[in-house]
């Protein structure tokens, strides 16, 4: 071998090092991005799943006509659930966290917002717990009428989409459930 072929040889090793370097260093940057969006879908996934096992039904849960009423609440129209928190007496303005006045029907959870960069900054469990290991991400839920896509009356079925963004990396993960009412009766 002469010198000219062994400093051929060296640039030649030197351009796939580092080429080899580059690669190695994206798929480092990259390998970070399929934990985030496990952890975002497992966190929609969840809440997804606390809003379709609600009750779906004419009235609150907590009104006493939740058991006969056929379209309203009878004598208390101000009990007929809508999309989003009741704000009637009894039981009061509900609250995901309260033991007195919970979310207790779908609909409830309307607009319901949670963590970074919400005005409820924490990921709470369904009894309040703070999750500190999942302060970078926020959960957004809506639900909205969908019965006219399956031949029902409006108000007869529900679409629910919860959204959990990682706030640093901005990856999202969007999951949607339809809520049928078909026991309107049963809290």
């Amino acid at each position: 071998m002469s010198l000219i072929e062994v400093v051929v040889f060296i640039v030649i090793l030197g351009i796939a090092i580092v080429g080899t370097l580059v690669l190695y260093n994206r798929v480092t940057e990259a390998s970070v991005d399929p934990m985030v969006r496990k952890q975002a879908l497992a966190l929609a996934s969840s809440m997804l799943e606390e809003v379709e096992l609600r009750a779906f039904t004419f009235c609150d849960p907590d009104e006493p006509a939740v058991y006969t009423a056929t379209a309203g609440c009878g004598s208390a129209p101000a009990h007929v659930e809508v999309l989003g928190p009741e704000s009637f007496s009894p039981p009061g303005t509900e609250d995901r966290y309260s033991s007195t006045a919970p979310f207790d029907n779908v609909n409830d959870y309307n607009n319901f917002r949670m963590g970074a960069g919400q005005a409820n900054p924490d990921i709470k469990t369904a009894d309040g717990t703070i999750i500190t290991s999942l302060a970078s991400y926020s959960v957004v839920v809506s639900v909205a009428n969908a019965g006219g896509d399956f031949g029902f009356a409006a108000d007869e079925v529900l679409l629910i989409t919860v959204t959990a963004t990682h706030a640093p990396t901005s990856i999202a993960v969007t999951l949607q459930g339809y809520r049928f009412r078909y026991a309107p009766n049963s809290p």
